[in-house]
């Protein structure tokens, strides 16, 4: 089966880690590489120069102190430079975790919000997907975005909501990517049994570590094999069915 991963932080692994990945999955058509900052833009960059099945992504990952003035017109100038070489917009979204820990004010978060429709706006006039960290609460709030600027492909990756945002999302035909986190995670289970498998990815968010089966192990592309399994049983559908159109999906979302 051939696959793709749709979300990983390549440029978060070591080099050695890189290239045993790389060497290992002669299946994996392509990793979409997100940044969470510049020299996070700047190494996926460099990766997907040398690692032709790598494809970047450039952004500002929202769990994180604001950038400053100086740091965002950096980063901005840089990602207009190198805009032809990326993917996509991302990873950009807005900061649900360190709000719930109460580490943003109310003040920040209207700034991690104008920020989040900058980015947007980019992906607009640049006429490139984009790559969405916006979970529960959050997450209505960047469809507002989105539906504001007539985005179509965006990508919520890891995402986790109520019903009503979700039925949203599915009439705007904005996708989702499933992590191995669908394994042993019911929530998530339930998530893919309700939204349409053409709507559909799989990623690994690696190398964030996951538990049930894959405790203790590094984050491996090989797991979406595991994920793709689990969808085919919720979906009552064959396994190569799945995997199939889940990969034709992505590859014509990013347009690889």
């Amino acid at each position: 089966m051939k696959m793709i991963d749709s979300h990983i932080h390549l440029d978060k692994y070591k080099d050695l880690e890189i290239t045993d990945i790389l060497a290992e999955v002669d299946w994996l058509e392509a990793l979409l590489s997100v940044s969470t900052d510049h020299q996070s833009c700047r190494r996926n960059l460099e990766l997907s120069r040398k690692y032709q099945r790598v494809k970047p992504a450039f952004g500002f990952h929202p769990e994180q102190s604001l950038p400053t003035e100086i740091e965002l017109n950096k980063l901005l100038e840089w990602i207009t430079k190198y805009r032809t070489e990326m993917i996509a917009v991302g990873e950009v979204g807005l900061p649900y975790y360190m709000r719930m820990d109460q580490k943003v004010s109310k003040a920040q978060y209207s700034q991690y919000i104008d920020l989040l429709e900058m980015f947007i706006k980019l992906a607009r006039q640049w006429d490139k997907s984009i790559v969405l960290h916006a979970v529960y609460d959050d997450a209505p709030i960047a469809c507002d975005l989105l539906e504001r600027h007539s985005i179509k492909n965006a990508h919520f990756h890891w995402f986790k909501g109520d019903n009503k945002t979700m039925e949203r999302m599915i009439r705007n035909g904005y996708s989702i990517s499933v992590t191995p986190e669908i394994v042993y995670k019911e929530k998530i289970q339930r998530l893919v049994e309700a939204y349409p498998l053409e709507l559909m990815m799989v990623e690994t968010d690696g190398p964030w570590p996951f538990e049930g089966p894959f405790s203790g192990s590094m984050t491996h592309p090989k797991m979406m094999k595991e994920s793709i399994l689990a969808i085919a049983k919720i979906k009552n559908l064959p396994e190569t069915e799945v995997a199939e159109r889940i990969l034709e999906h992505t590859m014509t979302f990013y347009r690889i």
